[in-house]
Order: structure tokens, then sequence, then C-alpha cells
């Protein structure tokens, strides 16, 4: 396993994902992207946040559904040690079929998000991307 410092939070990824260049010009809340091969890419952002999860899970489900997702389930859990979001989608484009999974934290007014949108059928990068989660970690 590899170490991400992004200055205020850390978290492990496996030695086969790679770190790219956060795309801060389209997205400047953009705080990590990682990607494994062409089929599997993780975004996470942060930003100040005046909103709680349960409001948060809301607006993400009618997001999705709005853009024509499939909400496949949408859970509140414990990942890290922290309370969080677990949502997984079906994206269905003209161009592409792919899932998300993500994870939304709320944590001293700042909310991350985490994001997995993956070609992956195997589970094996859901599998992945759910151990990185497990060791993120907000530094006090």
């Amino acid at each position: 396993m590899r170490s991400f410092n992004g200055g205020n939070f850390t978290f492990n990824y496996p030695a086969t994902w790679e770190v790219e260049k956060a795309d801060v010009l389209s997205n400047p809340d953009c705080i990590a992207t990682l990607s494994k091969g062409q089929d599997n890419l993780i975004n996470g952002v942060m930003f100040p946040t005046a909103t709680n999860l349960d409001d948060y899970k809301i607006f993400m489900e009618d997001s999705i559904s709005d853009d024509g997702g499939v909400i496949l389930s949408s859970d509140f859990t414990q990942i890290a040690g922290m309370d969080a979001i677990k949502l997984h989608a079906n994206m269905d484009t003209p161009e592409i079929n792919f899932d998300i999974h993500t994870y939304v934290f709320i944590e001293n007014r700042n909310i991350y998000i985490f994001e997995l949108r993956t070609l992956d059928v195997s589970g094996e990068s859901e599998r992945e991307f759910k151990d990185i989660i497990s060791s993120f970690n907000i530094l006090k």
C-alpha cells in the first residue's frame, strides 16, 4: 500500500492505482484523483459546508436520479471511524454504462466526497475503493 497525504487528510491505496494530477481548473474543490487503467477513476473533493449527512443524502439521490441514474443502494454507514453516506448507482448514457460508488463524510464543517466510477463488474475495484476509504484519516 502507498500513502496519500492531502495536507489535512491521508489515505492508503494499492500500488495498482496511480495518483493523477487533480483537475483543479475544472473543479477547484478536487483534492485527489486516482486511476486504475482506463476503466476506474476515483475523484475526491472537499469544501466547506453547512449541510448534514441526512440532507446531503437526499440531495445526492435527487442529483443522480435527475441525471438519469439508477440508485442501487443508499445507506448511512460507519467507516474509517466516522459516520458516512455510502451510495451505489448505475449510470447509463448513450456512450457508456458505468457504476458509481460514493462515500461522503462531513467533519468539522467540511464535506469530503470520494467517488469511484468503474466499468469493473468483478467487484475488485469496489473492494479496493472500500479499503482506500477505510484508511481515510482527517488530521487534527
